[in-house]
């Protein structure tokens, strides 16, 4: 039987090697470099600023959409009702949160076409500049959360940053109206988890004295007590309840 040396085998693998080094040393391989230039128009420089200005944007875009949005509020509510009904991680986190983005998406839907129609449109077509486009937006932005937030909420942040009371509410900054918007929200949201807990907290109540009269201490209540939580959520609808609560307790933008 024939078998190959290992002096038959060298030459040939020293051939192949000879072979594959210059074409691995003949590969180019990319470079990739950043680096300040001398701009040589203002036209230069305007798109930089803005490319600058859009990352900073795109960074700051989730504190945008849970603090200046209906979000904090569905997001409250619906883990208010997650606690209330005893079903620990059910629906999960990420059920709950996809839920609450889609119904932020809705209730937001006819500011986002306003902020379309007056800000990104224009701004497509140059008829106003960037800063402009900004300022529609944050406009459009501030009547949404300015029909949201209470006079009281205002008057705190007012008083606290030592501002004359403006002649309108839209005179107000933004440094104002944003943390006002949230503690309103925030406040919302408390109330009707409030709402929530009571038909379920009554159910533990019943059945944990159910439980106790009968002598039967060891048994946990909530296990007793969750089966009706759900029957009676389910057969109220409390799914389109909730969502039908939470969507129409916005009030409108005219």
């Amino acid at each position: 039987m024939y078998r190959p040396t290992v002096h038959r085998l060298i030459p040939g693998a020293a051939v192949l090697l000879a072979g594959a080094l210059p074409a691995a040393a003949q590969t180019a391989l990319p470079k990739i470099s950043i680096g300040l230039d001398r701009a040589s128009s203002p036209q230069d420089l305007s798109v930089t600023l803005q490319i600058l200005l859009l990352m900073t944007v795109l960074t700051l875009a989730p504190s945008i959409l849970v603090m200046m949005t209906s979000f904090t509020r569905i997001v409250l509510v619906l883990h208010f009702l997650r606690q209330a009904l005893g079903t620990q991680n059910m629906p999960p986190n990420q059920v709950v949160l996809g839920l609450a983005l889609f119904l932020t998406l809705f209730v937001m839907s006819p500011t986002i076409d306003r902020i379309r129609d007056n800000a990104w449109v224009p701004l497509q077509e140059e008829r106003i500049t960037t800063p402009e486009a900004l300022s529609s937006a944050g406009t459009e932005l501030k009547s949404f959360m300015l029909a949201q937030t209470r006079e009281k909420d205002l008057a705190l942040f007012v008083n606290m940053a030592g501002m004359t009371k403006p002649d309108a509410v839209q005179d107000l900054p933004l440094k104002v109206v944003i943390p006002a918007f949230i503690i309103s929200e925030m406040r919302i949201g408390f109330q009707i988890g409030f709402l929530i807990y009571l038909p379920f907290l009554i159910i533990d109540m019943v059945v944990a004295s159910v439980l106790m009269s009968m002598g039967m201490m060891m048994l946990p209540p909530v296990m007793i007590s969750l089966p009706f939580k759900l029957l009676l959520f389910v057969l109220v609808d409390g799914w389109y309840l909730m969502v039908q609560s939470l969507v129409e307790g916005f009030a409108r933008v005219p």
